[in-house]
C-alpha cells in the first residue's frame, strides 16, 4: 500500500468559491507545499480574528492525488464559528491556513496499489458524501475495475452534493452504482416516497455480506452508528466497516 502523505500547516489561496447546495459552498484551494492526499483524507482550517483569537475545524477533502489544488465542500452550521464564514464570506483570492492532509484509516486506494479486489460499498448521510465522492472519483480516474456502489441519503434533490459529477461517474468506464434515498422531498416521478433510510432499504441497496465488501460510512454520529449496527446485523464483518462522523462547526 502506498504511503499516506504526511501533514503540516500550509497557506492556501482560494481559487474559486461557489454554492454547491443552498446551504453549502465548494471551495477550490491552491495550497502552497501541499504533498498530495489520499482519497478520504481531511484537513484542518484555521481562522484568526484581528484580536488574535483562533478557531480550527476539520473538513473532508473532496479531491485526491498529487495536485496542489484541493477541493472542499463546506456545509454551513448556523451556530458555527468557522463554517458560516467559509460558506458566506470567503471569496476567490482570499487566503486561508490549512493543516493536512490528515487521517490514514478512512482512505481508499486502487486495487492496483493494494491488491484488494473486494467490492466497495460507500454509504453517506448528507454532507458525509464528501470523502466518499473523493473515493468514487479516484476509482474512476484509476479506471479501477473493483465494483463500487454509493448509497446516499439526502433531504431533497437540491441538497445533493456533486450532483452532476455523480451522474457522470455512474456513466464512467469504471462505473459507480448510485442509489439515492430522499428523506424530505423526492424528484417528480421518483418511485418511492420520501423517508429516512430503513434496514430493509439498506439491505436491498448494499453489496451483500457474502461478497465481503469493504464498507465506508460517513455522516452524523446517529446515522453512522445506526447504519453500522444494521450492517453487522446483516452479516458484514465489523473489521471491514470503516466509519467517519462529522459534526464540527
Amino acid at each position: 500500500m502506498r504511503a499516506v502523505p504526511r501533514s503540516g500547516w500550509h497557506v492556501a489561496t482560494v481559487a474559486d468559491a461557489h454554492r454547491e447546495t443552498p446551504n453549502a459552498s465548494r471551495l477550490e484551494l491552491d495550497v502552497d507545499g501541499w504533498p498530495g492526499n489520499a482519497a478520504g483524507q481531511h484537513l484542518d482550517v484555521r481562522l484568526t480574528a484581528p484580536d488574535g483569537y483562533t478557531a480550527t475545524r476539520s473538513y473532508s477533502i473532496a479531491s485526491s492525488g498529487s495536485s496542489s489544488r484541493v477541493v472542499l465542500a463546506v456545509d454551513k452550521l448556523p451556530d458555527g464559528e468557522v463554517s458560516p464564514f467559509l460558506v458566506d464570506e470567503v471569496r476567490a483570492g482570499d487566503m486561508l491556513e490549512v493543516h493536512g492532509p490528515l487521517g490514514a484509516f478512512f482512505v481508499w486506494a486502487p486495487a492496483a496499489e493494494t491488491g484488494d479486489m473486494r467490492p466497495v460499498q460507500l454509504i453517506a448521510g448528507g454532507s458525509g458524501v464528501v470523502p466518499l465522492f473523493a473515493m468514487a472519483r479516484a476509482h474512476a480516474a484509476a479506471d479501477d475495475t473493483t465494483p463500487f456502489r454509493l448509497l446516499y441519503s439526502v433531504r431533497t434533490p437540491d441538497d445533493v452534493y456533486f450532483a452532476d459529477e455523480l451522474d457522470d461517474l455512474a456513466e464512467a468506464s469504471a462505473p459507480l452504482r448510485l442509489d439515492l434515498v430522499y428523506t424530505r422531498r423526492t424528484p417528480d416521478g421518483w418511485p418511492t416516497a420520501p423517508g429516512r433510510i430503513t434496514r430493509e432499504a439498506l439491505e436491498a441497496a448494499v453489496v451483500p455480506a457474502a461478497e465481503r465488501p469493504r464498507v465506508y460510512v460517513c455522516g452524523s454520529t446517529g446515522f453512522v452508528e445506526l447504519v453500522a449496527d444494521w450492517l453487522v446485523g446483516l452479516g458484514h464483518d465489523p473489521r471491514s466497516i470503516r466509519t467517519e462522523r462529522y459534526g464540527g462547526t
